[in-house]
């Protein structure tokens, strides 16, 4: 290896360890210590010390002073808008969504698949359903989620099934765990054009969602209305919410270009 190559090489290992910090912020743990940040990437302290240092310097990351914990910066938040605004799927969705939180008071989804979990785009709050936190850029998973059963349901039963392999772990008693189960839910979801959760995910809380496709017909996105149970009210409330989340998800596809058959229902 000549010395062009190991410079290469030496320049690509401190961008990949620079990354694996940044990984360990998350929702759960958003801010950590120099300590924390060496156990849980095993390089050594003077390593952490120097990338996160640099990381500082550019912005992606900051450091209380009274605390000593480090968080992630403005430069990530830059970057996120960068990737968002490109997107097309949320350029065309973004409007819809605060539209269909406005129209019934709940919160409003996008969401895209990527591999095998969900990934929301944008999240809007509705005063029925109020969150201090937003969504945008957190993962789900397929099997439990209305979304994510929306997103699933422009596959064929074998095209699920590789997909999914055995992963389908139950997060409450009406999970559905099998299978043959979520493949039984998407013929369902296909048949009335929406997909439905009921504490599928979390307790207390419900969804509807309906696909989005784009100008060649394949469905791209998902869109939702969801809040807790009370304020979904699916009882008096479900044939409403579903025209609402279908309408919206049109709206949506017509902005990416799908036309629907002549005669035909878009979904």
């Amino acid at each position: 290896m000549d010395g062009t190559s190991r410079v290469a090489g030496a320049g690509t290992q401190s961008v990949e360890r620079a990354l694996s910090l940044l990984a360990h912020f998350t929702d759960e743990q958003p801010e950590r210590r120099i300590s924390e940040l060496v156990e849980l990437t095993g390089l050594g302290q003077s390593t952490v010390s120097r990338l996160t240092g640099a990381l500082e310097q550019l912005g992606y990351l900051v450091r209380d002073e009274r605390s000593g914990l480090h968080r992630l910066g403005p430069r990530v938040v830059t970057m996120a808008g960068i990737a968002l605004n490109q997107s097309p799927v949320h350029r065309a969705a973004r409007q819809s969504a605060q539209n269909l939180a406005h129209d019934v008071g709940l919160g409003a989804n996008v969401a895209e698949r990527h591999g095998d979990v969900m990934f929301y785009l944008c999240h809007f709050e509705g005063p029925l359903a109020p969150r201090s936190f937003t969504l945008t850029g957190r993962t789900a998973p397929l099997h439990s989620t209305a979304m994510g059963k929306a997103l699933l349901s422009g596959l064929a039963a074998d095209e699920v099934r590789a997909l999914m392999g055995a992963r389908y772990p139950a997060y409450t008693p009406q999970t559905l765990t099998t299978v043959d189960a979520l493949l039984d839910s998407l013929d369902e979801v296909r048949s009335r054009g929406y997909a439905t959760e009921v504490e599928e995910l979390a307790f207390g809380r419900a969804c509807l969602a309906a696909p989005v496709r784009d100008r060649s017909g394949q469905i791209v996105a998902s869109i939702s209305v969801s809040g807790p149970l009370s304020a979904m009210d699916l009882g008096a409330r479900q044939e409403t919410l579903a025209s609402k989340v279908i309408e919206y998800a049109d709206q949506v596809s017509t902005g990416l270009g799908y036309l629907a058959h002549a005669g035909a229902p878009l979904h």
